[in-house]
């Protein structure tokens, strides 16, 4: 059965985010990827507290054998130090929706899997 994945990382600029979804889905490592912003976060970086001023966040559709190849992507695009990256299940969806989600991100492979 696949497993279906909701990865999220926020960037600092709408145009970063941009690149980064034109990259992640342009290399078929996920179905879409949505742009929401601007927002602002409060978090603790090397003992400090930190706001950032601006914000975009990337929710990106994938499955999880992708994972790896997703969040090397991510890094390989991402101006910040650390980037947080974190992958949520999707444990239910449309079965037409989660066979798109699979479609486009394993073009390359048979499609008999069970969704």
């Amino acid at each position: 059965m696949t497993e279906f994945i909701l990865i999220l990382t926020a960037i600092g600029s709408r145009e970063e985010a941009q690149h980064l979804a034109t990259t992640i889905v342009g290399q078929s490592l996920a179905s879409s990827t949505n742009i929401i912003g601007p927002a602002y976060s409060t978090y603790w970086w090397k003992g400090t507290r930190e706001t950032a001023k601006e914000e975009w966040f990337c929710l990106i559709r994938s499955t999880k054998d992708l994972y790896s190849a997703v969040e090397q992507t991510i890094r390989a695009n991402h101006p910040y130090e650390e980037p947080g990256i974190i992958a949520l299940p999707i444990i239910a969806g449309s079965e037409s929706y989660l066979n798109w989600i699979l479609h486009e991100t394993h073009r390359d492979t048979q499609h008999g899997a069970e969704t």
